[in-house]
């Protein structure tokens, strides 16, 4: 259609949001589905939090809001990174927008000129190749093997930078896999970067406090505080204070790309919602008892599907260190046949199938730039997951 921009043409629909779509309406149609598709907590977002916006409609806290955020808000991101992170950051340095993807996005659009390029590893988050793609970039991906854990190698890294190279993306813990770089995996590649210092790091923290066991979270900039003047540190309070739908996330970094990024927002949305900051200033500053409980649970859920789907016919799965996702691989199903008949020949097809056979509605690795797996949500009760991984032990068990 002539009438829409040729941008458009560069990107597609979000594979999650299609997934879970259409496990929408197969249930409508009155199937029995199991939908692990959506990245989003099953909790309800802490009561002090709730409170906090109630007070905040109560005192009329109901204008326009500064682009950047409002004061308060802004105090308590540097406070948080201070606290949490060890990385010092003046008000200035900080934006927050409508949601990490926002940020995301802006980041790109206020730095990128035609051709610039942008280091993916692959598996990725499905939107970060769309949107270097909607800014005139181009994505650059690095295959992250199971091998490594799903993580990206120095000597990759390495051979990938060019000199139109200006961003690398690096998501810990990663949606897909779960994966999280330790501190020495950081610094080793950090090592790359600092031989290369026209290449900025766009860091992804959004899932920092879903880390389990003894797993030490750290984040670039505080690992190889050299990067910090070419670092944007995004975070938000989507996953831990489960708030997806609050739209808030917020990044740290130089105080040159913060003023482009005001510069673009006032353009483009201005201010946050101020009710959904308020809320976030008491995630930020209030309790976080709710944390510990939040982080027992879906280690207990990560435990139990890792171990069934290990059970499961023709399928591999690691163990992640975070995130509430598993990355398992389904290349040994490939090949094989279902009941009906039918050969598969993809992750697209496996998943299909396994939703149209076992009502189970997961979303196909080569949607994240890596295949042949498949990503699972274990954001759902144990009940739920027990269910959906013993559907799937069926299907895997009834190929042949």
């Amino acid at each position: 259609m002539a009438f829409i921009a040729d941008a458009l043409s560069r990107v597609k629909p979000s594979a999650t949001i299609a997934a879970t779509q259409k496990a929408r309406d197969l249930k409508a149609q009155g199937r029995d589905i199991i939908s692990l598709s959506v990245g989003e907590p099953d909790f309800d977002t802490p009561d002090n939090i709730k409170k906090a916006a109630i007070a905040a409609i109560e005192r009329g806290e109901t204008k326009y809001t500064p682009v950047l955020g409002i004061t308060p808000l802004r105090e308590a991101i540097v406070r948080k990174f201070k606290r949490e992170n060890g990385l010092d950051y003046k008000m200035s340095q900080t934006i927050v927008g409508t949601g990490g993807k926002h940020v995301l996005f802006n980041a790109f659009m206020a730095t990128m000129n035609l051709g610039d390029e942008v280091i993916i590893p692959a598996p990725y988050w499905v939107s970060y190749p769309d949107m270097v793609l909607l800014c005139g970039g181009s994505p650059v991906f690095v295959s992250c093997s199971m091998k490594n854990n799903f993580k990206l190698a120095p000597a990759d890294l390495e051979k990938a930078i060019t000199p139109r190279t200006k961003w690398l993306v690096l998501n810990s813990p990663s949606n897909p896999s779960g994966a999280a770089y330790t501190r020495d995996e950081l610094k080793a590649v950090g090592e790359v970067l600092k031989r290369h210092p026209h290449v900025w790091v766009l860091t992804d923290d959004m899932y920092e406090h879903l880390c389990y066991g003894d797993f030490e979270y750290t984040t670039i900039a505080q690992v190889v505080p050299e990067l910090m003047d070419r670092t944007l540190t995004m975070n938000g309070v989507s996953k831990a204070y489960a708030m997806t739908g609050w739209r808030v996330g917020y990044a740290a970094g130089p105080e040159s790309l913060i003023k482009a990024m005001d510069l673009l927002q006032g353009q483009q949305t201005s201010g946050t919602c101020s009710i959904a900051q308020w809320a976030a200033v008491e995630a930020l500053d209030g309790s976080q008892a709710h944390l510990p409980v939040f982080k027992q649970a879906f280690q207990e859920r990560r435990d139990l599907v890792v171990s069934m789907l290990n059970q499961a016919r023709y399928i591999t799965c690691p163990t992640p260190e975070g995130a509430f996702y598993v990355y398992p691989s389904c290349e040994e199903a490939l090949g094989k046949k279902t009941k009906e008949g039918k050969v598969i020949a993809t992750d697209e097809d496996f998943i299909s199938e396994l939703l149209m056979s076992e009502g189970v509605a997961v979303v196909h690795g080569t949607a994240f730039g890596q295949g042949p797996n498949f990503r699972i949500s274990y954001a759902a009760s144990l009940t739920t997951l027990e269910d959906a991984c013993t559907r799937i032990q069926q299907f895997t068990g009834s190929l042949t």
